[in-house]
């Protein structure tokens, strides 16, 4: 049985340390630090940028772009960019979570993205995601954001007994999204108990007046905040599995794992930027920007300050172009033809319980590496000639590489490919690691694709420039 490669290692540590997309953009600033990146701030002036140098932002903690100047650079040459999401299907927590009935306390849910929600049934779930805390210091109040993640399964959301259905295994399981997808927190006779131990036992801080939530749920929060509940102005919270992501199979060949889609893409690219740019001398020669783009909402269509339909790269792009030459209001539009966006979201491998899901010539296989994705109706990006860019680079380096269409007789989904395409102008294929179980709970994929993405997306950083200068096309 063969070793599992260090990339894949390190993939499940990011997947594990990034239960939201408010926790992988930190561990992905974390790993840009580590490696040499500068922050900037979208508030202040980037007049300092230098050739050779690596820097990087965020947009509301969950989008990151970051970028690496080649030593060549000059404004006006292009930008080499591989976009992916940070953002998974999930429930997030209501505005007002409070549910109590049939003696239970309840946290009201709501659905994010398309998620397969019925696999969320009987898993041993937690919340995680960022709040806001007020602090007082020297009389000076201020609000602080802060990351949570309470470790041990708190909430679960039980399916009902076959007993009570006799319908369920030949009808199939009929989920309503409002009634039936409210976990369970506690029961409130042990609540009850427990405030009846506090209120006569040690005085404990002020109870938290905030009637939205449950106490109980306020106080576990509190504590990962190290905090009292009474601090809390607000949160982002979503549900999480607890079980940790792992490799996996009979043959330690598959990895299975939540948020595969999309963070499964938005490692491979981010690690591929961070080693492609931090060996000694590999920008010496670079006359273009790298660039990884990592957009919060996809899954909710991108439409946000933060999402990929957001003039959040546009606005990297012209920043990083001005401060090397302000005079030349052009040099932008010059710069993003020389461009190239690779959008890299998860794609969907053949399910051999499923064959006539695929059409036969179009069979992506885990093992067989990334997928080119085709749609006609330009549900993605992709055209021959970025295709052909793609491929190349694949071919250069004996990768495999596969393609991808929808039948003809089925709906077609969509990434941040056109978006991105069609919003900024600039030339995208659009491509993904195969995977089953796409928008489960528990998703999988193959170790060997992981390792295929990490080498296709750092010789695309390597080599795109002297390779698009042998591209005629607009000539």
């Amino acid at each position: 049985m063969a070793a599992v490669a260090p990339v894949v290692s390190d993939l499940v540590d990011f997947l594990n340390a990034s239960p939201t997309a408010f926790h992988a953009v930190d561990e992905a600033k974390r790993r840009l630090k580590a490696a040499g990146f500068v922050q900037l701030s979208e508030r202040e002036e980037w007049a300092g940028l230098e050739p050779g140098r690596k820097y990087f932002f965020t947009r509301n903690h969950s989008t990151i772009i970051a970028f690496a100047i080649g030593a060549k650079y000059v404004a006006g040459n292009g930008f080499h960019i591989i976009g992916a999401h940070t953002d998974s299907p999930c429930l997030k927590l209501k505005p007002v979570s409070k549910v109590t009935k049939g003696g239970y306390l309840e946290v009201g849910v709501q659905t994010y993205g398309g998620g397969l929600w019925y696999t969320w049934f009987d898993r041993d779930l937690t919340v995680a995601g960022r709040v806001i805390i007020r602090e007082k210091k020297d009389g000076e109040v201020s609000y602080a954001h802060k990351l949570v993640r309470v470790q041990e399964p708190i909430m679960r959301i039980p399916t009902l007994a076959i007993h009570l259905d006799r319908t369920l295994n030949s009808e199939g399981l009929k989920v309503n999204n409002q009634s039936h997808l409210v976990p369970v927190l506690a029961t409130c006779i042990k609540n009850e108990m427990q405030k009846f131990v506090a209120e006569n036992g040690p005085k404990q801080a002020s109870e938290n007046v905030n009637t939205k939530h449950h106490p109980l749920l306020l106080q576990l929060i509190a504590k990962e905040a190290n905090c009292e509940p009474d601090k809390i102005c607000d949160f982002e919270l979503q549900l999480c599995d607890t079980q940790p992501s792992a490799v996996a199979g009979a043959m330690k060949e598959f990895i299975f794992s939540g948020r595969l889609d999309n963070l499964c893409m938005s490692f491979c690219s981010l690690k591929a930027l961070i080693d492609s740019s931090s060996v000694e001398h590999s920008l010496d020669h670079e006359s273009g920007v790298r660039m990884v783009a990592l957009f919060d909402h996809e899954e909710v269509g991108s439409d946000s300050a933060q999402g990929a339909g957001s003039p959040a790269m546009l606005d990297a792009l012209s920043r990083i172009t001005g401060s090397f030459n302000s005079s030349n209001s052009k040099l932008l539009e010059k710069a993003i033809q020389r461009s190239f966006l690779v959008s890299a979201d998860m794609a969907h491998a053949l399910h051999p319980n499923y064959m006539d899901k695929h059409e036969e010539n179009h069979q992506p296989k885990l093992h067989g590496g990334l997928v080119i994705k085709h749609n006609a109706n330009q549900r993605y990006a992709t055209n021959a000639v970025t295709a052909f860019i793609f491929r190349e680079i694949a071919e250069r380096h004996q990768l495999p590489i596969q393609d991808f269409v929808v039948r003809n007789d089925m709906a077609c989904g969509s990434t941040i490919g056109p978006i991105l395409a069609s919003g900024v102008g600039i030339r995208t294929v659009d491509i993904g690691a195969p995977q089953l179980s796409m928008h489960s709970i528990r998703e999988m994929c193959a170790v060997d694709d992981i390792s295929h993405a990490y080498e296709h997306f750092k010789a695309y950083y390597a080599e795109f420039t002297e390779l698009d200068s042998k591209v005629k096309v607009d000539y």
